[in-house]
């Protein structure tokens, strides 16, 4: 007796392996399982069993990718370089070697198209990899939208959010290169606790310095960073010359992730066993993430849809590469024409209010120059900012593309961004980190479009990780207390007259 049968479960999980049991309504795909309660269900013969879609014998398990796509390759018209910092000239790979491992500078001014993944890495990736595409049924009834949305759900990983995808390969090849110890910064904790969770696997030190104001608000961040082994300053500190510079100047300064870099940085300049890592901005970091979107366009193709809005969040911009420059390459290839759209915080708008400019990385000019869209490097943004998402200026990659017009950018007020993470947690079950806050509130004025164009949209959404550590600011916003920060020209206009001017043929 041939049965056709298929779940009533909302969600639309495609990865690998793929396991499905009918008992209690059970759907287990990858690591992720959903228990439903039972419809009964009519078989086709008469029995208890009603499907609503056959399953498909042949769909394809989607396992996890095994290169990482660089978009470089792909751009006719090739990024601007950086630049050394004094002389202001391209920065060569010795210039880089005092921070990074040779094999992450290879792939920082790599033009190639693919680059293998390590099987050491690999094996890692599987701990959660591949990861969830879900469709959000529930919200698409809330909003009674005709939209049919997605969201890739990167909230699995260990750190709980996208950060693993990097941490991971940066950590294997400074060990593979014998280096000892590693430091980075961090805001909101994410990158920092992923950076911790990836020393901890291949046995390196892990030095992070965090933002003040985010070091105050999320000691759970902390402590699941110095669980992993990881030694944690609140930066500014008086730890470092930068860090006791700008104490001294500001006695109480809540901090910028361009302080925390230049700490980081000083500490690994002058310290030969020593090298630096990066969670966002860099190319080898967005190389990394590429897995994310490298995934969702198998498990697009597996249930027949093709994305026409693609939506993520950006900060520095990690998350957002990941997922959208593979479906960038499928648009210049013409097999698809999605609208891809960047959503950053009202709070901290580089790509909406920023200049497209060199500028330095870190607060204290440590860093190479990097022509990105940029609020100068000395912004800080208001601590009373809840969305995370705080760098002062955009990847230069993402600014890149930008430019060329593959893809366009909008900035959201934490108020609404918080009000659609309510609803997204409500109706879909996760409670989003503030960052991804920023795509479902994007995500949920284009269904409201639709529901007034009556068109059926296709939504992609970046759902980076979960906000399990981030519960103050959904206190503070259920209790009545956030507010919208204004955006302050005078102050951006300060910073931004500190940018270095910059002429280059």
């Amino acid at each position: 007796m041939a049965i056709q049968a298929t779940f009533i479960a909302d969600p639309v999980l495609i990865s690998s392996p793929s396991r499905i049991s009918i008992r209690g309504w059970e759907q287990c795909i990858g690591s992720f399982v959903l228990k439903t309660r039972p419809r009964h269900p009519r078989l086709s013969n008469g029995g208890r069993v009603r499907a609503r879609a056959s399953l498909n014998a042949d769909l394809k398990a989607v396992g996890i990718p095994h290169q990482w796509y660089n978009v470089v390759a792909d751009l006719s018209v090739k990024p601007p370089p950086p630049l050394h910092p004094k002389t202001f000239e391209p920065v060569k790979p010795e210039d880089l070697s005092p921070l990074f491992p040779d094999e992450l500078i290879r792939q920082e001014a790599s033009t190639d198209k693919f680059i293998d993944i390590p099987e050491e890495v690999l094996d890692i990736y599987s701990l959660w990899r591949p990861t969830p595409l879900i469709r959000a049924k529930r919200l698409e009834k809330l909003l009674d939208t005709p939209a049919r949305i997605y969201y890739k759900y990167e909230g699995g990983s260990p750190a709980g959010s996208h950060k693993p995808n990097t941490a991971v390969p940066q950590v294997f090849y400074n060990a593979q290169q014998g280096i000892k110890n590693v430091v980075t910064e961090t805001g909101a904790g994410q990158w920092g606790c992923s950076l911790a969770f990836a020393c901890s696997l291949f046995g390196l030190d892990c030095e992070v310095w965090q933002v003040r104001a985010s070091y105050d608000q999320k000691p759970y961040r902390r402590l699941m960073m110095e669980t992993w082994g990881a030694k944690v300053h609140p930066s500014p500190s008086s730890i470092t010359e930068t860090g006791r510079r700008i104490l001294q100047m500001d006695p109480s300064s809540p901090g910028s992730l361009g302080i925390a870099i230049s700490e980081a940085v000083e500490v690994a300049a002058k310290n030969a066993d020593t090298k630096y890592c990066l969670g966002s901005v860099l190319n080898h970091v967005l190389l990394h993430q590429t897995v994310i979107g490298e995934e969702c366009i198998k498990q697009m193709e597996a249930i027949g849809e093709t994305p026409d809005v693609i939506i993520g969040c950006t900060g520095g911009g990690s998350n957002f590469a990941g997922l959208s420059f593979p479906f960038i390459r499928e648009k210049l290839n013409g097999k698809i024409n999605p609208v891809i759209k960047a959503v950053e915080p009202a709070a901290c708008p580089s790509l909406t209010k920023g200049v497209y400019a060199y500028d330095y990385g870190d607060t204290a000019g440590m860093t190479p120059l990097m022509k990105m869209h940029t609020l100068g490097h000395d912004f800080i943004p208001d601590p009373i900012h809840a969305g995370g998402l705080r760098y002062h200026g955009m990847a230069p990659l993402i600014s890149h593309v930008y430019e060329l017009g593959f893809m366009e950018a909008m900035a959201i007020p934490q108020i609404e961004c918080f009000r659609g993470a309510i609803q997204f947690a409500r109706s879909e079950g996760l409670i989003p980190a503030p960052e991804p806050t920023h795509a479902i509130a994007a995500t949920i004025r284009e269904a409201l479009h639709c529901k007034e164009t009556g068109e059926a949209k296709v939504i992609l959404m970046a759902m980076c990780g979960h906000g399990h550590f981030d519960l103050k600011s959904y206190e503070k916003y259920l209790q009545g207390k956030m507010v919208d920060l204004s955006f302050d020209e005078e102050k951006i206009r300060a910073s931004l007259d500190k940018v270095p001017q910059v002429t280059r043929n």
